[in-house]
């Protein structure tokens, strides 16, 4: 259940951040409505509205359905199979045997492409400016991004992560999860990320961990449609990284004007590694949670990351999440920016020569998504999950985390706990204690949870979430 905290600090930060989300809101839609944003330009302004909100609330679906899907394999599905008949159905499919894995794969892909298709809808052009307003709002809200990110975070991310955490049988009892579910698994089927598996194998070479699966070994048919998938999805990769890299330098891109070729080259991948450092953190914040300190290594840097993360019992685990949320969503509308290709279709301009019909389908992004998917989400975790401490002693993982603290510390996305109160109340969802009790009593009824190891080690990067009925500090909402 989401509980508001009555504190004067706490109660100051929600009204002001809500008063932040609704004018951020309204900034957003004025760009829509006046034809400020790429889609609403190019097509018609309803048309960029209704992608807008369709992309946002399943954004939404996918964040909070992450935290359900994994939460709650260790809960005996019989205990919620007449009350909660589609999650029944969900979670039987989505843990049986490696399903999970490749739905969080498919599901990683699916929040870039999602994220890219807002920027695409609602992101400013340049030059936007809307009521009249001063300069100083427009450099503020437009110029820098940050109505688009307190938009997206807040409704699209944590308001859905604050009410998933703690209610994942009621959040993902429907058929827009159910949907999702498939999207997600069909990403996976289609071979599109399986060049991340191919790092995954040399990943747990490199560590001396092998990685477990849940299902018996190949067939030979198996075995050659899965390398065949990994070898195409290497080359498709590879010829993304040309096409993004050719336009950056030919100056074909969405790039702030006035900004050099080399220079954007430079802040492309900036951006990229900055979206992978606070991907891989979370994993690796997640693995040394359960360890001792002299198993926590000899690094300073490292020591000096877990002495600050845990401190005040771990409280600020939390808070660096809520911290790296903004910043993760930022880089990304960034990245999308600088490398998404806006090339004007029918002047012979084509990168690489391509036909009008293919240069119309890489306007859409989908080649940056999916370079961002694989080289700056999936890799970096495969990296942080099979040498966490490694990747805690990199002095930019301090300097992060104590940024992402500052920045959760301002108050800025309080607002989502308001937006996951009401939604919580106008959906009528409740905790998952009151379906299926607590752990204790769900083994007095012989219907005791199954130990699940969610720090499953190389080539498994799980994100773990509070398990239902737990009392452990929740990771995604620091006021529940």
């Amino acid at each position: 259940m989401t509980v508001l905290s009555k504190k004067p600090l706490d109660v100051f930060k929600y009204t002001y951040a809500t008063c932040l989300l609704i004018f951020s809101v309204v900034i957003v839609m004025a760009l829509v409505f006046t034809r400020q944003t790429s889609l609403s330009q190019d097509s018609h302004p309803a048309v960029a509205f209704i992608v807008c909100w369709i992309t946002l609330l399943w954004l939404g679906m996918i964040e909070g359905g992450q935290c359900s899907l994994v939460g709650l394999p260790p809960v005996n599905p019989d205990l919620y199979k007449e009350s909660h008949p589609l999650t029944h159905k969900i979670c039987i499919w989505g843990h049986k045997g490696d399903n999970l894995d490749r739905y969080l794969m498919g599901r990683q892909f699916l929040v870039v492409l999602v994220v890219f298709l807002i920027n695409l809808s609602c992101a400013p052009l340049g030059g936007a400016t809307v009521f009249g307003f001063p300069d100083v709002v427009i450099t503020i809200f437009l110029n820098t991004g940050i109505a688009m990110i307190l938009f997206t975070t807040q409704i699209g991310q944590l308001a859905a992560q604050c009410n998933a955490s703690h209610m994942m049988l009621d959040y993902i009892n429907n058929y827009f999860m159910l949907f999702t579910m498939y999207v997600c698994m069909a990403i996976e089927f289609s071979g599109l990320l399986h060049a991340s598996y191919l790092v995954q194998l040399a990943v747990a070479k490199l560590a001396g961990k092998p990685i477990v699966s849940n299902e018996p070994p190949r067939t030979g048919l198996q075995s050659l449609f899965f390398w065949t998938r990994c070898l195409v999805s290497l080359a498709i990769l590879s010829y993304a990284f040309a096409i993004t890299l050719t336009a950056l330098f030919q100056g074909k891109t969405t790039v702030w004007n006035g900004v050099p070729p080399g220079v954007a080259v430079v802040v492309f991948f900036i951006l990229m590694s900055l979206i992978g450092l606070l991907e891989g953190m979370q994993i690796a914040f997640f693995a040394v949670t359960k360890m001792t300190k002299d198993q926590q290594g000899d690094s300073k840097c490292a020591k000096m990351t877990c002495e600050v993360l845990f401190r005040d019992g771990g409280r600020n685990l939390p808070g660096f999440m809520i911290g790296r949320q903004i910043c993760v969503v930022s880089s990304m509308f960034f990245v999308a920016r600088v490398c998404t290709l806006n090339v004007e279709v029918g002047t012979g301009e084509n990168v690489l020569g391509v036909s009008d019909g293919f240069q119309n389908f890489l306007n859409t992004g989908l080649m940056a998504a999916l370079i961002t998917t694989i080289a700056a989400s999936v890799v970096w975790q495969l990296v942080a999950s099979a040498f966490p401490i490694a990747f805690l002693s990199n002095p930019f993982v301090y300097f992060m985390l104590r940024f992402c603290l500052a920045l959760e510390a301002t108050g800025i996305c309080s607002g989502a706990w308001v937006l996951g109160w009401l939604t919580e109340k106008a959906f009528g969802w409740q905790t998952d204690e009151v379906y299926i009790g607590t752990p204790e009593e769900r083994a007095e009824k012989e219907k005791q949870d199954k130990d699940e190891n969610y720090n499953v080690g190389a080539g498994h990067p799980r994100i773990p979430v509070q398990k239902a009925g737990s009392e452990e500090y929740d990771l995604d909402n620091v006021e529940s």
